[in-house]
């Protein structure tokens, strides 16, 4: 893949000059703008300006295209940025620290109890750093950051701090910490995070609710109710819900729905193991999903069966996520790939020894669609990001589809879902804007980073050693 320079792509953007993409595979995820063996993505600023085979000949763009700097993308896919819809990046310091995890109680008293109160603001910064980056680097565009540490109100503008400072399309969801001192100060402070860093960087980053489904795992002050229910309405923002497993979430599920505070405005995480009219209400109150599969499978929540099946039972096409770094992978290709595994085992071992199965396989195609469009959607960000669709925002991939684990490109979704993985993305866009060149994060003094990551998960350990 022939290509500009970084130093060409900064400069056309100082000029406010459109950049071409030309001659790649085009995956667009939007049923609208149709998949191309070869094609141009014409970028604008900020936004996509046009998907076609040839936007030099079309007249509507022709100017444009003529005037661009070009990057030649052939050998390669362009494709939309990953979406990653829950994640509770203040971790990421001690990723697989507990890669052995045996259930939610042991991750819950390892690490929210014992390790999550020994967090200073710093730490907040350097863990949710780390995770943005690394994110980037793995082509996730857009990160749901469950912050579920919010100590302190200056622990909540670390995190969103860390957003900001790696350019990546970041969603703050706030929540209190499940245990250990803080200062009391949530849900209250959500409404200055408003204030002051919703829509900041250029819109960039933008701020939700966080809560749990139930009172089980740490008391009511975190579930969601009709009294937080109330903070997001009056703050005009969506709520994501964690935990949301089992018996006790069915009844919570439909006891929201008859206080009426069942709505799209919510995202519930996970979704396993819960009864079939609790589904049928989530269906018809228009909620969207956010799954975590290798969490559900690996650590083993409820069912331990991710439940896209049951989501699509009930219309509804969930989104994606990372869930914690301290005992699971972190890129949106292991997601893809766990997903599509389970389910159409699921299918077939349910029609084993018999005429036909009874549930229908989903298609690399359908995990590619939950990874970008759905978790946009579910981030409510889906007129903003998750396909290379003309007036969204420039937030894509050029992923290598010529390195030794892709050739020769047969299929570039099959390649995305089943091939690829994070040393292919050579390029990573947000907003227009180089994240990653030539297979390097951009700006990024990666023996630096190291150091302070280091530095910061000695001092946890420390602080927990001494208590």
């Amino acid at each position: 893949m022939n290509t500009a320079s970084l130093n060409d792509l900064t400069r056309a953007r100082a000029e406010d000059r459109p950049v071409l993409l030309t001659g790649g595979a085009v995956v667009t995820m939007d049923p609208a703008v149709p998949d191309l063996p070869s094609g141009d993505v014409l970028l604008i600023g900020s936004q996509i300006a046009a998907v076609g085979a040839d936007l030099r000949s079309d007249p509507a763009h022709a100017a444009d295209a003529a005037a661009a700097l070009v990057i030649d993308t052939r050998g390669a896919i362009v494709s939309p940025g990953f979406v990653d819809t829950h994640r509770h990046s203040w971790q990421a310091q001690l990723r697989r620290s507990i890669p052995d995890v045996t259930d939610l109680g042991a991750y819950v008293m390892s690490t929210l109890a014992g390790t999550a109160p020994a967090y200073t603001p710093h730490d907040m910064y350097i863990g949710t750093r780390l995770a943005a980056l690394s994110a980037l680097d793995a082509g996730i565009t857009t990160l749901l950051d469950f912050s579920h540490n919010s100590r302190t109100s200056a622990h909540s503008d670390a995190a969103i701090h860390a957003l900001l400072d790696t350019g990546i399309r970041g969603v703050h969801a706030s929540m209190a910490p499940h245990f250990g001192a803080w200062d009391g100060q949530w849900p209250a402070d959500v409404e200055r995070l408003m204030s002051r860093f919703h829509g900041a960087n250029d819109g960039l980053v933008t701020l939700r609710l966080a809560a749990l489904s139930t009172d089980e795992i740490a008391g009511d002050h975190i579930a969601y109710g009709p009294a937080l229910a109330a903070v997001a309405r009056d703050l005009g923002v969506w709520t994501s819900i964690d935990a949301v497993f089992g018996t006790a979430s069915s009844a919570a599920i439909l006891r929201w729905a008859q206080q009426g505070i069942l709505d799209p405005t919510l995202t519930l995480i996970h979704a396993t193991g819960l009864a079939p009219e609790a589904w049928t209400a989530m269906g018809d109150a228009g909620v969207t999903v956010s799954l975590a599969p290798t969490s559900d499978a690996q650590i083993g929540l409820e069912t331990a069966v991710p439940a896209v099946d049951e989501a699509l039972a009930a219309g509804i096409r969930p989104g994606l996520s990372i869930d914690v770094e301290v005992a699971l992978a972190n890129d949106m290709f292991t997601q893809m790939r766990t997903l599509h595994a389970i389910q159409r085992m699921r299918a077939v071992n349910s029609g084993y020894g018999s005429a036909a199965p009874t549930r229908s396989r989903i298609s690399t195609r359908d995990v590619l669609d939950f990874a970008t469009l759905q978790g946009a959607k579910a981030n409510g960000l889906g007129d903003v990001t998750g396909s290379l669709t003309p007036g969204k925002q420039a937030d894509l991939l050029i992923v290598r589809a010529d390195d030794i684990n892709n050739m020769p490109l047969n299929d570039a979704v099959g390649t995305l879902v089943l091939g690829a993985d994070a040393r292919n993305i050579d390029t990573v866009l947000v907003a227009g804007r180089p994240r990653k060149w030539a297979g390097s994060l951009v700006g990024e003094d990666l023996g630096t980073l190291h150091r302070e990551v280091a530095a910061s998960r000695d001092d946890i350990l420390r602080r927990v050693a001494a208590r």
